[in-house]
């Protein structure tokens, strides 16, 4: 099963952020707890690339992708380490690039037609919808994918469990990425990931 089929069987992808390498293994091991293997770890923080190389090295269950990826060199490093997807906020046809020759997924971010017609240009069929909630959420997916019936979405920002059935209830959802179940203490966010892959899997 290739990484996209793997994302779209879970229906959730976990959006991490690791502020130092001592966060890395007990958050993973508690996501891992709660049933979601998939992790999209951001280039927000310095440590981002030595998590990356920790989750992929020693976590050998898990579905390591790389997000916030913002250009070439950020790309290059993720893929190096081992990094099976790479999500972007906006859309950078330097990092498709690096993926396409990697064979890795790029997952960029488009909010406007023309950026999905990049994407598209760019040999993408599921694009990040971000922030999701503040360009419209569901009704601006809609709207875009009246003109890109070959598109699907990847939307993330302001996806909660009180929103995530929502969300998932319509066909051109690919997945539905967030980072609320990644806050709190290992406990919670082994609740929180149990909590969200059951609401996963209850939408038909």
């Amino acid at each position: 099963m290739n990484i996209k089929d793997v994302i779209r069987s879970y229906r959730v992808v976990p959006v991490v952020v690791f502020n130092s390498i001592d966060e890395v293994r007990p958050k993973l091991q508690a996501m891992l707890g709660g049933g979601l293997p998939i992790a999209e770890i951001t280039y927000r923080t310095a440590c981002a690339g030595e998590a990356i190389r920790i989750a992929v090295s020693e976590f050998k269950d898990l579905y390591v992708g790389a997000g916030t990826v913002i250009n070439a060199e950020q790309a290059e490093q993720a893929v190096g380490y081992g990094a099976k997807f790479i999500v972007s906020p906006g859309f950078s046809t330097a990092v498709a690039a690096v993926c396409r020759a990697a064979g890795v997924p790029y997952l960029g971010g488009c909010a406007t037609p023309t950026e999905i017609m990049t994407a598209i240009d760019s040999g993408c069929d599921v694009i990040k919808f971000f922030p999701a909630t503040v360009y419209g959420g569901l009704p601006a997916m809609k709207a875009l994918a009246a003109a890109f019936p070959q598109i699907t979405f990847l939307p993330t920002g302001g996806i909660s469990d009180k929103n995530l059935a929502e969300y998932l209830a319509w066909d051109k959802i690919f997945a539905v990425g967030g980072s609320w179940m990644m806050k709190g203490t290992p406990e919670e966010i082994k609740t929180k990931c149990a909590q969200a892959l059951a609401i996963a899997k209850s939408v038909k």
